[in-house]
């Protein structure tokens, strides 16, 4: 199984979002948002602010393929 992180991308266009915000808005690193481009594993805390800054939840940001 792994992890995916279109849905991140797909949500941030459809709120005319850029990477650089996200950034800005979650408090994470430019390391942070280069690891969810390339699907690599990011620590939960990560993804908890990823999910306030855009009040959504976990699974509108990523899901696991086989």
């Amino acid at each position: 199984m792994a992890i995916s992180y279109k849905k991140l991308w797909k949500l941030l266009i459809d709120r005319d979002l850029k990477k650089k915000d996200l950034r800005q808005m979650a408090g994470i690193s430019a390391s942070s948002i280069t690891k969810l481009g390339k699907d690599e594993n990011v620590n939960t805390e990560i993804l908890e602010r990823i999910c306030k800054a855009l009040d959504c939840d976990i699974s509108d940001i990523m899901e696991m393929r086989p």
